[in-house]
């Protein structure tokens, strides 16, 4: 009789506005809930670039669940798209390109006016702190761009999805603007990527409800 497999590691990468301290409640709760799991929050570079994040996000989530909220799940689109072998991914709100044109001209609008804090409290709400941003001011304005410039190849996802039945979805929270709901109807549609609501939660899951994220994680990390 085989041995059963051990449980793989998670991936927790962040979005714009934030670094990878961000995680640290998503961390707490997965080793409470699953000790047993490898958690890793690589932190990323904000070059700007997508290949440039992808390439260095590459062979750390290989053979891993990657967990993104934001811009981090739209980062997990693209490694799907890219083809890196990942085991699983929840991928919380990522943009979505020409799927739902101006789905980020609210935040834009918002850095314009406000610079970094003003982007931050658009986007995430009242649960970031500008404590929360990268020391870097410019960071936000390179994760930005890129993040607008994000286009999901449909027919790379879509493969992505069939390839891994049932271990790869987006989540929106319940507190979230209809916006976001379009967003993952047009991924399911158009990509076959299934999603979940998150009750009691908006955008910053990782913030406010960081249980319920390290729940779904965790389990699609102990089910190989």
């Amino acid at each position: 009789m085989l041995a059963p497999m051990p449980p793989t590691r998670v991936v927790l990468i962040h979005g714009a506005a934030t670094t990878a301290e961000i995680w640290s409640g998503v961390r707490k709760s997965l080793a409470g809930l699953f000790p047993e799991l490898g958690v890793v929050a690589p932190q990323r570079a904000y070059s700007g670039d997508l290949a440039t994040e992808v390439g260095a996000l590459a062979e750390g989530c290989a053979g891993a669940v990657v967990v993104g909220v934001s811009g981090g799940a739209t980062l997990g689109l693209a490694l799907l798209a890219a083809g890196v072998p990942v085991v699983g991914a929840v991928l919380h709100e990522p943009a979505v390109g020409s799927l739902v044109p101006g789905l980020l001209a609210p935040v834009a609008a918002a850095y314009s006016d406000g610079g970094v804090a003003g982007f931050g409290a658009a986007l995430y709400g009242p649960a970031w702190d500008p404590a929360m941003a990268p020391e870097d001011p410019e960071a936000v304005r390179r994760d930005l761009a890129m993040f607008r410039a994000f286009e999901p190849v449909e027919e790379a996802v879509t493969g992505a999805v069939l390839a891994l039945p049932g271990r790869v979805m987006s989540s929106v929270g319940a507190l979230s603007a209809p916006v976001r709901y379009r967003a993952a109807r047009e991924l399911q549609v158009r990509c076959g990527l299934p999603y979940r609501v998150i009750d009691g939660c908006g955008h910053a899951v990782h913030l406010e409800r960081p249980d319920s994220l390290a729940a779904l994680a965790g389990r699609l990390a102990g089910e190989r």
